[in-house]
């Protein structure tokens, strides 16, 4: 009975071996059959985590920039300031002066011209407004300067230096009201054109009117005081406006009323009027 069984394992197990294609039945350390399929798992270390890259160190923010230097601002006087204002007039914004004194209507047309262009509005001229306006503008002449008047009256004519004298100087467009060669009073004032030249030479004042109207011209001529035909030394509004991008015809225009309306008050009949170079 034995040897039966043993031949029968014997077959099957000869059998197995066919099906699984061995040729013995391997056994375990201690000495037991294993199984015909035997799998070897190996174990892998872990994938390290990916790296984490340092942040960069933060850099420090650049400082602000300066602000530009400020070239002139309200309260300032001078020749500049009047050079400021005629370059803002070019460019319309500016209808007044030159004046020479950075005022609040100064101070408004720069604000605006800077907002303009994405500048601050700050109402001050620094370096970068100013080289700005340069730009856009021309050089500004004498009398672009000196547009609405301000300006220095030359040395009076020697025959202005005795008694009661209207010195009148086309060089300098300036009045001075003379008494023993005393400056009473300087005006700026306007002349003809070149078509309707002021005269020049030595006069008298022969007749005053204060309310004068031209028939000639139909204009009026307040304040006026006659010296040479129809020329006079008279109020006028277009002076007063338009300062010295007009003309006379002929006559000697002052922009200032209230001053020639005391002008007018102390000059009498008979006193000399000096028109020159």
């Amino acid at each position: 009975m034995r040897s039966a069984l043993t031949g029968r394992t014997a077959a099957a197990l000869a059998a197995l071996a066919a099906v699984c294609g061995c040729t013995a039945q391997a056994v375990d350390a201690d000495g037991n059959p294993r199984g015909p399929i035997h799998v070897e798992v190996t174990r892998t270390a872990p994938a390290p985590p990916p790296a984490t890259r340092s942040p960069a160190p933060e850099r420090p923010a650049a400082p602000a920039p300066a602000p530009a230097p400020v070239l002139w601002s309200p309260g300032d006087t001078g020749r500049d300031v009047r050079e400021l204002q005629a370059r803002l007039r070019q460019v319309a914004w500016l209808f007044d002066g030159p004046t020479g004194t950075y005022d609040d209507l100064t101070e408004q047309a720069v604000r605006g011209f800077q907002g303009k262009r994405g500048l601050p509005r700050t109402g001050t001229t620094d370096t970068v407004t100013w080289q700005r306006l340069l730009g856009m503008t021309r050089e500004p002449g004498h009398w672009d300067l000196y547009l609405m008047g301000g300006q220095p009256a030359d040395a009076p004519d020697a025959r202005c230096l005795t008694g009661r004298v209207l010195c009148i100087s086309k060089s300098s467009r300036t009045l001075r009201w003379m008494v023993d060669g005393r400056t009473v009073t300087t005006l700026p004032v306007r002349f003809g054109s070149e078509y309707t030249p002021t005269r020049e030479g030595e006069f008298q004042v022969y007749w005053k009117s204060r309310d004068h109207h031209s028939t000639l011209y139909d204009s009026p001529m307040p304040y006026a005081m006659f010296f040479s035909g129809g020329q006079a030394v008279h109020y006028s509004s277009d002076f007063a406006v338009r300062g010295y991008a007009g003309s006379s015809h002929g006559c000697v225009n002052v922009r200032d009323e209230a001053a020639i309306a005391q002008l007018f008050g102390e000059v009498r009949d008979g006193d000399r009027v000096v028109v020159h170079r």
